[in-house]
């Protein structure tokens, strides 16, 4: 018998990339229907980044020695049924008051939540449950972890802020201290999925410091999951910049595992407006390229799809993303399903 329950998928990211998917998956994670609801499509576990030491994340850091509250309090909107109201009041940044201006209000609830808790991780859990959002949201790890960068000059930076400002080519990243343990729950989640993603989002502080903890990797490559990188759209001045979608791809190899990746996601449609693109291109942004030729010796396969958003920033379009991200899910429990009936 076929498998007719949720497909269960895990996003893996940070930043305004990762609750773009969120927001554009939510409509499959909620009950369908008017008087007999039919049942979710999809089962949403979201993998978080916790290396941001910037702004009033960086600031709540140091003052209360707790993981960054910015990205999960972007998915917690995202994924929120009340979307407009609850990213209005989480999103709140106040303006003025000694010591509260530039502070998000999200980001002082989660941080309360900590220390009423006295855990991060349940904190998050529990902010999820009082918002009833439409999945769940988990730190890539509960250790207090900072990311390092090697530049190809030799020189090391240290802290997200800084390494997404280096005009010098990033060599390798680590997490300081080293070998942070991952929390079970995700892992438990990466086992039973039917397909992972990584992105879109910042490559070397939103995607791949995921990669870095101890038991992520080992966990995506032992599963039946599809993983899919959905590749970002423009180069990100700092970090990815000339880097092509092959490139985007080495650089999560390089930090993981050669096979880790099944499917890489490509946008196909051209920004119309020529005053965004320009204003890109005046901050050394310019679109990603799709090296096919490269890909295809990469031994990856390509999905080409028009994901890119018509806005005043170029973004990735969170319905469409979510498209691909259900279809390839359903490759994936196809192929749980046929693994299965071998082992019978």
């Amino acid at each position: 018998m076929p498998d007719k329950s949720a497909l269960r998928i895990v996003a893996i990211g940070g930043g305004t990339g990762l609750s773009t998917l969120l927001q554009g998956l939510k409509r499959y994670a909620l009950p369908t229907g008017g008087n007999e609801p039919r049942p979710p499509v999809a089962e949403i576990t979201a993998i978080v980044t916790v290396t941001d030491d910037g702004g009033s994340s960086g600031r709540l850091r140091r003052a209360f020695d707790i993981l960054p509250p910015g990205d999960i309090r972007n998915c917690l909107v995202a994924l929120s049924e009340d979307e407009a109201m609850l990213a209005k009041l989480f999103q709140y940044r106040f303006q003025e008051g000694t010591g509260l201006k530039g502070h998000s209000f999200g980001n002082l609830f989660l941080a309360a939540l900590t220390n009423i808790t006295g855990d991060f991780a349940h904190a998050v859990r529990f902010a999820s449950e009082i918002l009833a959002i439409a999945g769940r949201i988990y730190p890539s790890t509960a250790d207090n972890v900072v990311l390092e960068a090697t530049l190809e000059n030799g020189d090391k930076l240290v802290g997200e802020t800084r390494i997404s400002r280096s005009s010098v080519r990033i060599k390798r990243l680590n997490l300081v201290p080293a070998h942070p343990k991952p929390i079970k729950d995700t892992l438990r989640a990466i086992e039973q999925a039917d397909l992972i993603t990584l992105g879109p989002g910042s490559l070397f502080t939103s995607v791949i410091p995921n990669l870095l903890v101890d038991g992520i990797p080992e966990a995506m490559a032992k599963s039946r999951a599809l993983t899919a990188y959905f590749t970002n759209l423009m180069w990100q001045p700092g970090e990815t910049e000339h880097f092509s979608a092959a490139d985007h791809l080495q650089a999560i190899r390089d930090h993981s595992r050669p096979d880790l990746v099944d499917y890489i996601v490509v946008n196909t449609k051209t920004m119309t407006s020529t005053d965004v693109l320009g204003r890109y291109a005046a901050q050394r942004a310019l679109p990603v390229e799709t090296d096919h030729a490269r890909l295809k010796k990469m031994n990856v396969s390509v999905v080409s799809e028009m994901l890119l958003a018509e806005t005043e920033k170029i973004r990735h379009d969170s319905a469409r993303s979510a498209e691909v991200a259900i279809k390839l899910a359903r490759l994936g429990r196809r192929r749980w399903s046929i693994d299965e009936t071998k082992t019978k």
